[in-house]
């Protein structure tokens, strides 16, 4: 990677299960948004998920990494250049708190979906991009 900076995407879906998120940044296509776009590093916290990303990426300018869980995720979304997350507050309130680019990408197969109201309240104020997984599918240029 020479002398690039270092800018690094993270990815969280907390302590659930939310492979649908998982699997669309594991992707070739959202890799090579990412590299476009500059970014050197993608981290992603999979939580309770059973979808396994790969350990590397069809480029060697973008590094790869994946963990289960972490007994704190403040250091990963500090040392974050953008996070992509699943709704839940924590998450949502920690990043905005550093003043870290976020994109919110609601769990739609949670039942009583109440963070799906939360993640839509703060994107129509500007705090955030919000994103559902189906939308996510196949993502269009301006995602990232």
């Amino acid at each position: 990677m020479g002398d690039r900076e270092r800018r690094v995407v993270f990815i969280t879906v907390g302590t659930t299960c939310f492979d649908a998120l998982v699997k669309v940044v594991d992707s070739e296509e959202v890799k090579q948004a990412l590299l476009q776009k500059g970014y050197t590093h993608l981290v992603i916290q999979m939580g309770r998920g059973t979808y396994m990303p790969s350990e590397a990426s069809g480029n060697p300018d973008l590094e790869v990494e994946h963990f289960t869980f972490s007994p704190s995720i403040a250091d990963y979304i500090r040392g974050a250049s953008l996070v992509i997350s699943h709704a839940g507050s924590g998450s949502i309130f920690e990043t905005l708190r550093l003043g870290k680019p976020l994109i919110v990408v609601v769990n739609e197969d949670l039942m009583d979906n109440h963070q799906s109201e939360l993640a839509d309240e703060l994107a129509e104020r500007n705090h955030l991009f919000c994103a559902r997984p189906r939308r996510c599918e196949r993502p269009s240029r301006g995602w990232i």
